[in-house]
């Protein structure tokens, strides 16, 4: 299969994964800059698409701007109550660390519904948008596959200490499980770097709601961030079962 072919069958995907960008959105692609890339016209296909995607949810208002710190943590799931077997506990009285949201990563998911359940689940490209002080912290990035996106998952309540996922419908601590219902909600994506423009990055491979606040970028390392051996268990053993 030809390289542009893949590129439209990546886009047909996307698409798929309720990616809907407006055609008029195509004017706030990024610069020229962006075509010559990598000297690749697949990569500028696919950053046109990530710009017209990001376009189409860029002037919406963010729903959390004016919530306090104290209300967003511990606000239900949407439409959801405890499920039946989860536990909760009480939050420390007080915060022990202050930190920066460095950007936003903007994303067509606007319900938890739409999200994918993990990075893997969409190739729809995203923006991360970086508060324009920290752009020249991101010189030498461009020679990068694949970066480490850290974000917090601020429409999440952060009291669980037993949870039963809705895929698994069992019950699991808080820390055997991936769900961003945690007392700090960080997530981690390994993620696909499609190219850098100016203090934006083009990636695939993110799972989060749009708008969700950027905490750090970090390059991937496969020779010490890949452990293929790795084993979780009682997730391993739930696959045999089947």
């Amino acid at each position: 299969m030809g390289r542009r072919a893949e590129v439209l069958k990546r886009s047909r995907h996307a698409r798929s994964q309720r990616v809907r960008p407006e055609v008029a959105g195509a004017s706030h692609a990024p610069s020229t800059t962006l075509r010559s890339l990598r000297g690749n016209s697949a990569l500028s296909a696919l950053a046109i698409f990530a710009a017209a995607c990001h376009r189409l949810t860029m002037d919406q208002p963010n729903k959390n701007d004016n919530a306090s710190a104290g209300d967003d943590f511990l606000t239900l799931r949407e439409g959801e109550t405890l499920r039946e077997g989860e536990v909760t506990a009480a939050l420390p009285a007080e915060f022990d660390a202050s930190l920066y949201f460095i950007g936003h990563v903007r994303t067509p998911w606007q319900s938890r519904e739409q999200c994918p359940k993990n990075p893997r689940e969409s190739n729809a490209v995203c923006a991360v948008e970086l508060d324009p002080r920290w752009t020249p912290a991101l010189k030498g990035l461009e020679s990068v596959s694949h970066v480490l996106l850290f974000y917090w998952m601020d429409r999440t309540r952060r009291d669980l200490v037993l949870q039963v996922p809705r895929h698994y419908g069992e019950q699991r601590g808080t820390f055997a499980l991936r769900s961003p219902a945690r007392p700090n909600p960080i997530a981690v994506a390994v993620a696909q770097l499609i190219c850098v423009e100016g203090n934006a990055l083009y990636v695939v491979g993110v799972d989060c709601l749009d708008n969700t606040p950027l905490l750090d970028i970090k390059p991937y390392f496969a020779s010490i961030d890949s452990v293929p051996d790795a084993v979780v268990g009682w997730h391993a053993r739930r696959k045999t079962a089947r």
